[in-house]
């Protein structure tokens, strides 16, 4: 109660500067100025009851959440889904994704860590079950569930050791908070033994639900005209660039790569387009943008991707991929649509969000790991000029993600108990402490 209390104060004092933060990203992306209300729990839709809640806290967890949200709505007929995000492009990716579906499935921002905003927002929506996707945990929605009765589940879940250390470094107050979870699907055994060792009582291991996430046909479509595009050029592949790696990638890739290999540079954030628009021209590489539509010219050296939602499309028109967030301690991004389309993979040394996957891809052949961006490059060069390795682990990419299927029906297993059984009742209806 003490650790919550010093927590919340902390979040007091942050107020002013969360609302600086706001402002600042705003300048990039004017969309954090909108829906302000919700995050402090005031929110003007409403939804027919029963609610199921799943938080996915922007892009990635968005796209992630795809196939368990139809299992979801497909296993419980009589529910709605209320989406819950934290970043503008999380809540464009949810309507693009899932705007078919409305008013049955609606998105909003969850509101920050205030126990008040917290209980306007339990209390507005009532939902009969949250769902956390990844590791997003939150000391004071995890208490706010508790008081109500709300049983709150984490899926998908993973832990890398880095994150594992940091709330280790909370003591008590990330151990009740862990030990309050109703379930935890963990996506390997790694996973689930850092969070066990945090204090969490109820683990399951349920794998990764994006590997059930197939390449949908309109994106195939849309790979193989970029492809035509492109004409008989090598492809490159560069994504999910993130910051600090454009620089060095440009750099290495107008020495190494003859005029013939075309790159593919699709930067992971999309308030970031314009800027490496701009790294690209300061390498001195010609650039075409995706947005523009306009046919691929033989001396464009760089094609940026400067679009949302198309990665899957990329992969297929690459022959290659480098996985950005990997060249930079960021973690890395996530191999798996490159490799469920076939799609040769690169990594760099820092993949610590990734870990488990990147090593079996690796393992299984459908990946290879670089030191560093320059080496990277040199093996990607190689691959272009093997056309039989480059067939070999496209095809062990392909078995490596078919192999891994199947997460969405354990991790919907984990949940209908908790469904069955749920009973929350209002935050004016609270346990006391």
């Amino acid at each position: 109660m003490i650790l919550r209390s010093l927590y919340t104060a902390v979040w007091y004092a942050a107020a002013p500067l969360i609302g600086l933060r706001l402002l600042w990203r705003a300048r990039r992306q004017p969309e954090y100025l909108q829906h302000l209300g919700e995050r402090i729990g005031v929110y003007r839709i409403s939804m027919r009851e029963p609610v199921i809640w799943l938080h996915a806290v922007s892009v990635g967890e968005t796209r992630a959440c795809a196939p368990l949200l139809q299992a979801l709505l497909d296993a419980h007929p009589d529910h709605t889904l209320l989406l819950t995000h934290m970043t503008p492009t999380g809540r464009a990716t949810a309507a693009e994704l899932f705007g078919e579906l409305a008013p049955r499935v609606q998105s909003v921002y969850l509101p920050y860590d205030f126990p008040w905003a917290v209980a306007r927002f339990l209390d507005h929506f009532h939902p009969r079950i949250g769902i956390l996707m990844e590791t997003e945990l939150w000391p004071n929605l995890v208490e706010g569930c508790r008081q109500t009765g709300t049983p709150l589940a984490m899926v998908n879940a993973r832990l890398s050791a880095r994150s594992a250390r940091g709330y280790a470094r909370t003591g008590a107050l990330a151990r009740k908070a862990f030990a309050r979870l109703s379930a935890i699907g963990a996506q390997t055994e790694a996973d689930g033994q850092r969070m066990s060792d945090l204090g969490a009582r109820y683990v399951t291991v349920t794998g990764n639900i994006k590997f059930d996430i197939a390449p949908p046909a309109p994106m195939l479509a849309l790979g193989a005209s970029f492809r035509n595009r492109f004409g008989p050029r090598r492809v490159l592949l560069a994504a999910s660039t993130r910051e600090g790696e454009e620089g060095p990638l440009l750099e290495a890739f107008a020495r190494l790569c003859p005029p013939e290999v075309l790159l593919v540079l699709v930067p992971r954030h999309p308030q970031r387009f314009d800027e490496v628009a701009k790294l690209i021209r300061r390498a001195g590489l010609t650039v075409q943008k995706r947005s523009t539509n306009d046919p691929v010219m033989v001396d464009t050296r760089v094609w940026l991707g400067d679009s949302m939602g198309e990665m899957y499309a990329y992969c297929a028109a690459a022959e290659v991929a480098v996985i950005g967030g990997s060249w930079e301690k960021l973690g890395g991004q996530n191999p798996i649509e490159a490799s469920a389309v076939g799609c040769p993979v690169i990594v760099g040394p820092h993949t610590f969000n990734f870990s488990v996957v990147c090593t079996q891809a690796i393992e299984v052949g459908a990946a290879l790991r670089a030191a560093n961006i320059e080496e990277g490059l040199r093996m990607a060069l190689e691959l272009l000029d093997n056309p039989a390795r480059r067939k070999a682990m496209s095809e062990a990419g392909s078995r490596f993600a078919q192999s891994h299927r199947g997460a969405t029906g354990r991790t919907l297993d984990l949940l209908t108990p908790l469904l069955r059984t749920a009973q929350p009742r209002r935050p004016s209806q609270r346990d006391p402490e």
